[in-house]
Formats: structure tokens, sequence, C-alpha cells
């Protein structure tokens, strides 16, 4: 008998930014290893291996401490698979993580908008979750991109200043 596969899980969300363009925006994507710095409750995020900019850099991203909490604090390798500058967008695997996620590849795109501002479209496709489901991740990742939009059209406006 043939072994009964579930469908893959796809999603896709938004962030429109109608103070920052796309050539400001992007920057903040393009530098794979930065994400502590826009991603909510990240700590840390280094270069594992591979080169800067390149496809086949790895990153590992893990929070600060959380006090008070003994539950497992989540952490992953990501490997960069694609990075286009002109076309603004980039892919990457999640390796190995403790939360939960199989086969996940995501991408990362920045729009421009008609008149001002520009879009952030974030897209995944994954095997179903462990202690996941597809609403739950789509609604963490759409909670993720809005705050991460906003924390990066927050530091291009602090740099116009």
């Amino acid at each position: 008998m043939a072994e009964q596969t579930e469908p893959k899980w796809e999603g896709k969300v938004t962030a429109e930014l109608k103070d920052s363009t796309a050539e400001l925006i992007w920057p903040f994507l393009e530098d794979f290893c930065n994400i502590d710095k826009f991603f909510p409750n990240l700590h840390t995020c280094y270069r594992a291996e591979g080169t800067p900019g390149q496809p086949g850099l790895v990153r590992h991203w893990q929070p600060g401490l959380v006090r008070h909490c003994e539950a497992d604090i989540g952490w992953a390798n990501e490997k960069l698979l694609t990075i286009d500058p002109t076309n603004r967008s980039l892919s990457y695997e999640i390796l190995e993580n403790n939360i939960g996620l199989k086969n996940y590849v995501a991408t990362l795109k920045v729009f421009p908008m008609e008149g001002d501002g520009c879009k952030i479209e974030w897209s995944f496709i994954a095997d179903p979750g462990e202690g996941w489901g597809l609403e739950d991740l789509v609604s963490y990742v759409d909670y993720c991109l809005q705050f991460m939009a906003k924390k990066m059209e927050d530091a291009v406006i602090k740099a116009e200043i």
C-alpha cells in the first residue's frame, strides 16, 4: 500500500509601508543575518557558515532568555537559497529547528507601490508542522511580518531625521 501524505501547507502574507520605498527597505532583508534587529523576540542571529549575501549562507537564530519561562526556547538554522537584489527577493529554507516546522521554504519580496510606499510579501510552503495548524502558522507569519515592517519603517524614518 502506498503511504498517504498530507498536502503541503502554503501561505502568503503582505505588509504595506506607506512612508518607505522598496529601495530603502530591501537592504534590511538583504542582510540575511540581520533578522534579530527586526524579528519579534529574537536576541541572536549570526552567520553559521557561508558567504554573506550569497546562496548557501546559513544563519542561526534564537530568542533571548525569557524570565520565568520553563518552555523550550525556539531556535533554527536557515539556509539562503536565492537572492536577487535587482528584483528585491530572497528565498530560504529551514534546515534544522526545534519549533516543529518541516521542509519549510519561504520567499520574501519587496515591491514598490503606486504612488508612495512599498509592500513586503512573505510566502511559504511547508509540510504540516508539529504543534501548528496552518491558520496558526499563517497568523504567526503575518504577525512577524507586520512587526518587522513597522521596525524597518521606523528605522528608515529615524535615519531621515
